[in-house]
């Protein structure tokens, strides 16, 4: 490697973690005892980029439901509880996350921004032994907007650079995402943006600069590449 790249921010749900269809199955579930119905197709396709907050609000004005701020608060926590019990039934990490997240940790910091609430993260990398190697964790509520919003990403990346006392590049430093919100939200902060393909197809990934079917199919020395091509 060249030495060009400095840094890694990865998102979570997607990336790391294959929880995209326990989150869905969580709020189905939760959402179905208020008779609200919620599809795989509406979930992929409008609200997969948002934090449970996020969802339920744009999920309440897209249907005209009226939805107070307490009603959201107790649904949101009877969809947490529930994913957290699908989530000690399931191994939920991507084959190959594992060993592509130690390698990058060997060789430049890493950090999360993620719209997962901070406790599902931080129980699954410690359930797998990695926990201790993120220099910064950024989640749901941690910043006033979530992605597309570059805020999540700015904030990991200054929290990374605090943390490794590093003076880093953005644009030495890589995101990795799954959607096209993150990717915005990503580019926003004027980080490198890699997509995955694990949840949407690669035509679904505008802003990915490098498209990959996983963290397994990716190498340290091809976003390596990607950043001593930077602009």
């Amino acid at each position: 490697m060249s030495g060009a790249l400095q840094a890694i921010v990865f998102d979570f749900d997607g990336v790391i973690a294959d929880s995209e269809p326990l989150h869905l199955r969580a709020f189905q579930q939760t959402l179905a005892e208020a008779q609200i119905e919620l599809s795989g197709r509406d979930y992929y396709s409008r609200y997969l980029g948002y934090d449970d907050v996020g969802l339920l609000q744009a999920l309440a004005a897209d249907r005209g439901i009226p939805m107070s701020d307490r009603e959201i608060t107790a649904l949101v926590a009877r969809k947490g509880a529930r994913l957290q019990e699908m989530m000690r039934a399931d191994h939920v990490l991507f084959p190959g996350a594992l060993d592509f997240i130690r390698a990058a940790a060997e060789a430049v910091p890493i950090a999360i921004a993620s719209g997962a609430l901070k406790h599902e993260i931080e129980e699954i990398i410690d359930a797998a032994g990695i926990g201790d190697l993120f220099g910064a964790i950024v989640s749901s509520g941690d910043t006033p907007q979530s992605k597309p919003s570059p805020a999540p990403y700015l904030l990991a990346f200054e929290r990374l650079r605090d943390a490794s006392g590093r003076d880093l590049d953005p644009r030495r430093s890589v995101a990795i995402e799954d959607s096209r919100w993150g990717l915005e939200s990503a580019r926003r902060a004027g980080l490198r943006c890699v997509g995955v393909t694990n949840s949407y197809p690669a035509a679904e990934l505008d802003g990915a600069e490098l498209i990959v079917d996983g963290l397994s199919a990716l190498t340290l020395a091809a976003l390596d590449e990607l950043c001593a091509n930077h602009a």
